[in-house]
């Protein structure tokens, strides 16, 4: 700042040396004379002269020492400004037109008057102003006015030579307007101030603090006071500090500590300061909630909680609720309080405090889940020989079902959500301690549950072997496993289904039809169910003997013999058996031709029916006597003109012979008279070929047609007597 001046000058002379050399071409104004110079404000000083014709504008001077601060104006008067309070200065003018710039007029000297003084103004109380200020140069004394802001009532004024001045008996909470000057040795009054100040308001009064005991809260009214701005609520206690501040005349505390109790005091403020506190008023809160609650089941069905008592707390209640919504609760002074209790409830507890303020603040709520229910209805659904089924209903509590089955020493387990178990691996015939033990995760098993006895159905049964007596019986054997147990074989097959039963070893199977196949197996039963069946062992009857055996000539040396089919027989073997031998024949079909045969022997025929596994039935004895030999030696003899004669030689034994002839022009019979080995044909026709047989005749009355046949012609011319010519030999049809 201090270089500007001297910047500013060396410009200035610069233009005065251009004025000159102009001068010397034109003439420079007329110089002007100052008719007074004088000062009304700190930093400035005014400029009276007369006004020079043809000037344009004018430069004022003023000079402190080496100080020199110049103003350009337009006309009188002007003011140099940027002055220096209570400072002599020397005060010149210049004129200055086109032609340039005239001489300094003569100085004239005048003084700044003081600088104002700088008011620092403060309320103290509600009806006092304290004005202070730093001392000012030069200053003789100093005046100081006080009145209303809004030009009501009365002035104060106070003449001082001190630096400070209080202000009493104002009104509170009011807005001042306060004015103050210096003077110098002359009297002559300098720059003033002038500042605005309020009165600080009055503590309020009738405090009223209602309580929230559910919000931890306290609403704080009052009544207004004059010139507040802002109204400060305190709650104060021995451990927090709570505020809140408002510019009506009712505030709410919040976050207010439970079982604490504070001083509430209200404070009005406004921007002179803050009221003095009036007296506080005393709240206390709600008791805080009860802490270290501890909950124990002494016994089953008894719950007992306790917890701590707090500070503030009158009495306390606790409330016991369970999870199907039923609530109890209990009031005492004391701290504990004794609750029944069910199985299977989770139960939630909370304890309140109670004080005049109202109900304490919700603290934790306990749950405590007592041991689930015990299933008392455990019913077997299916109990095998290693195997049991038990369900029950589900019980209130349970998470998890612990079922175990104890026999001595082993141990059987089995764990499931659902209310049913199944128990494998067990050991048949044998009996069980079983126990269902309900299990939550939070109260682990209930170990109270009974137990029932369960056994299991009877072991398997072993066949060891089955037989045949002589009487077609079929006996079954086996080895016993169980105590008191009944056992029923079974024969089931194509033929049907058939049984017996016996507590002992072994029992019978009678009426088994021929022919079949079956498989038998064991079963044991006693109370607790029956067994599995034994593994089934094959049996196989003998196969039936067929319905009928039919025997049959064939040829003189072979033998047809058929018969029916029989059940379960794949092949069969017939015998045919004299005193001279025997033939066989094994054949899968239902016939078979014996050879070899001699004629007139009596053979005994037996059939026999194997199955696949080579069981036989001797079905069938029965005697069957070969039939007669065929005659030979046939021969034919004329025995006159219309007559033939058949000889033949014998076969042995007493036989009974059928003749037959065959011709173009009939078929002629002759049968011989017992004993005789001929017979006579009459009226045969002559000139004819004849096919003749000689057959025997079984008892039966049956002719064999399996005898030779002969062809002779027959011839109408020559004698009447001799031989028949002889044409061949014509096989048996």
């Amino acid at each position: 700042m201090a270089g500007r001046p001297v910047t500013c000058l060396s410009v200035i002379g610069f233009s005065l040396i251009c004025l000159k050399m102009v001068a010397s071409a034109k003439t420079a104004p007329q110089i002007p004379t100052i008719d007074q110079a004088y000062s009304k404000i700190s930093n400035s000083i005014t400029v009276e002269w007369a006004t020079v014709p043809g000037a344009t504008s004018y430069l004022l001077t003023a000079k402190d020492g080496n100080t020199v601060i110049e103003t350009m104006v337009a006309n009188s008067p002007g003011t140099v400004t940027g002055l220096k309070a209570a400072t002599l200065y020397q005060i010149t003018v210049r004129s200055i037109s086109a032609a340039g710039r005239s001489q300094a007029s003569p100085p004239k000297q005048a003084k700044t008057v003081l600088a104002a003084p700088i008011l620092e103004v403060s309320s103290p109380s509600p009806d006092s102003i304290l004005v202070q200020w730093e001392a000012v140069y030069m200053a003789m004394g100093f005046s100081v006015s006080i009145m209303r802001a809004n030009g009501l009532g009365r002035i104060w004024k106070e003449n001082t030579t001190n630096t400070s001045l209080t202000f009493s008996s104002l009104d509170a909470g009011t807005l001042y307007t306060i004015k103050a000057y210096a003077w110098n040795a002359n009297g002559t009054p300098g720059d003033d101030s002038t500042c605005n100040q309020r009165t600080s308001p009055r503590a309020p009064a009738n405090i009223q603090v209602s309580f929230d005991s559910g919000a931890l809260k306290a609403s704080v009214s009052w009544a207004p006071t004059e010139g507040a701005f802002n109204y400060t609520v305190m709650a104060l206690s021995d451990s927090s500090k709570l505020s809140c501040s408002t510019t009506i005349s009712s505030c709410t505390i919040f976050s207010l500590q439970c079982g604490t109790e504070y001083l509430i005091s209200v404070l009005a403020s406004n921007d002179a300061g803050s009221s003095r506190s009036a007296s506080a008023v005393t709240l206390k809160t709600v008791a805080c909630a009860p802490g270290r609650v501890t909950i124990q089941e002494d016994h089953p069905g008894h719950l007992s909680v306790a917890w701590s008592s707090v500070e503030l707390g009158d009495y306390y209640v606790a409330f016991v609720k369970s999870d199907d919504g039923l609530e109890v609760h209990c009031n005492t002074s004391l701290t504990q309080c004794n609750f029944l209790s069910e199985c299977g409830f989770t139960y939630f507890i909370s304890v309140f405090a109670y004080n005049k303020a109202g109900q304490s603040p919700l603290g934790d709520v306990f749950n405590y889940t007592t041991a689930p229910c015990c299933p008392s209805d455990i019913n077997p659904v299916l109990v095998s020989s290693d195997r049991v089924e038990i369900v029950w209903s589900p019980v209130r509590g349970a998470e998890l079902y612990e079922t175990k089955a104890v026999d001595g020493f082993n141990v059987v387990e089995c764990n499931d959500t659902a209310p049913a178990c199944t128990l494998s691996s067990l050991e048949c015939d044998t009996e069980y301690n079983i126990t269902v033990y309900s299990f939550s995760e939070v109260r682990g098993s209930n170990l109270s549950c009974t137990s029932r006895f369960i056994t299991t159905a009877p072991c398997s049964p072993e066949i060891k072997n089955v037989s045949k007596d002589a009487f077609s019986v079929i006996n079954v054997r086996w080895r016993p496993t169980n105590d008191d147990a009944t056992y029923t074989v079974t024969a089931q097959g194509g033929a049907g289904l058939y049984r017996c039963s016996s507590a002992g070893e072994s029992c019978a199977l009678g009426g088994l039809p021929c022919g079949s196949v079956f498989s038998v197996s064991a079963v044991a039963e006693t109370r607790a169910g029956r067994s599995p069946p034994s593994y089934s062992v094959p049996l196989e009857t003998v196969p039936c003997c067929p319905a009928g055996l039919t025997v049959s000539q064939v040829t003189q040396s072979v033998i047809n013999v058929s018969w029916t089919v029989g059940t379960g027989a794949q092949t069969y073997m017939t015998v045919l058996e004299s005193h001279t031998g025997q033939s066989k024949c094994h054949t899968h079909q239902n016939h078979c031709l014996l050879g070899c045969i001699i004629c007139g022997i009596n053979y005994t025929v037996a059939l026999k029916a194997i199955s696949a596994t080579g069981l036989t039935a001797d079905c069938a004895y029965q005697s069957y006597s070969s039939s007669a030999c065929c005659p030979l030696g046939v021969k034919l003899y004329r025995l006159g003109p219309n007559g033939i004669r058949i000889h033949w030689q014998a076969s042995r034994g007493s036989t009974n012979y059928s003749t037959d002839l065959h011709g173009s022009k009939g078929i002629f019979t002759c049968a011989p008279s017992a004993g005789l080995s001929f017979c006579d044909v009459t009226e045969i026709p002559c000139g004819d070929v004849y096919t003749v047989m000689v057959s025997p005749v079984a008892e039966t009355g049956l002719k064999l047609t399996f005898c030779p046949k002969k062809i002779y012609s027959v011839t109408c011319s020559g004698s009447t007597l001799g031989m028949v010519i002889y044409r061949g030999k014509r096989n048996a049809e």
